[in-house]
């Protein structure tokens, strides 16, 4: 094992607000710094520079762990396992590609926490193929947008990750039996309440996750529009109704409306949503 996987970055037992408040008074670095204090790891092995690029950027990964609250495990296991991640990230990380050390971590970090909550939310029993992990993660995301899903939405659902319907009713119904309420129980005391509002991230102590959150939602909405201008008139009104509104229209109203089948509004729709992911898959 490389050193600097070594470090001792363990988060003291019962003091986590403790630690954070101590990695959030390390100094940052300037991007000069970071490349040279980057170079003298990769290239002359120094470990005390790749300590000042963790210790930098721990503040970082508490910040991305805390996006994880929700899944009802100690905020303290996903900075831990999201220290690892970055760590992985500052082996890995090669200055001469002119990027910043915390865009290059996001991943690394990310995947770590991933596959820590894969290892230990106790309902994740058939997350255990790629397309199902994929599965767990973006089913979590959808349940938020639009509550339980329609049969029509379950298909979508299976067909875009490559799963079959019944896996996505499964996962549905396990990820249902693990819900908390988002504001936690009330209570008559002042007790602490580990709900998911207590795990809200901070956005403004931290601007360069926040930077790169703007800039990729500007290249998507970008992205999306493009796409969406390069559709016909009919395949752009199914989507925007179906996918892009609150109220979303079903498959019978808009065959009513343009006086199909309910079939082939479906055949539309998916010649649609296949230009849509070609023009994200660039």
């Amino acid at each position: 094992m490389n050193d600097i996987m070594k470090m001792q970055l363990a988060l003291p037992a019962g003091s986590l607000e403790t630690y954070i408040q101590s990695v959030n008074r390390i100094p940052m670095i300037s991007a000069d710094e970071e490349r040279r204090l980057a170079e003298r790891y990769q290239f002359e092995n120094d470990l005390d520079a790749a300590r000042t690029l963790v210790m930098s950027h721990l503040r970082f990964v508490v910040r991305v762990a805390r996006g994880y609250g929700g899944y009802g495990l100690p905020l303290a296991d996903l900075i831990q396992e999201g220290n690892i991640g970055l760590m992985k990230a500052v082996k890995r990380f090669d200055p001469r590609i002119g990027v910043r050390l915390v865009s290059f971590a996001v991943h690394w970090i990310r995947a770590e926490i991933h596959e820590f909550i894969l290892r230990n939310w106790r309902i994740v029993k058939i997350a255990t193929t790629k397309a199902q992990r994929k599965l767990f993660f973006n089913l979590r995301s959808a349940k938020k947008r639009l509550g339980w899903l329609n049969s029509e939405e379950v298909d979508e659902v299976a067909k875009d990750l490559g799963v079959s319907s019944r896996d996505v009713l499964e996962m549905e119904k396990r990820l249902s039996h693990y819900d908390t309420s988002f504001d936690g129980p009330e209570t008559d005391d002042d007790s602490d309440i580990l709900a998911p509002v207590a795990y809200l991230e901070d956005k403004s102590a931290g601007p360069e996750e926040q930077l790169e959150n703007e800039q990729l939602d500007g290249r998507h909405q970008e992205t999306l529009q493009n796409a969406m201008a390069s559709l016909d008139d009919r395949s752009r009104d199914i989507i925007a109704r179906r996918w892009l509104t609150d109220n979303k229209a079903t498959l019978h109203e808009l065959a009513a409306e343009y006086d199909v089948s309910a079939e082939r509004i479906r055949q539309i729709e998916n010649n649609a949503m296949k230009k849509l992911r070609e023009s994200f898959a660039v």
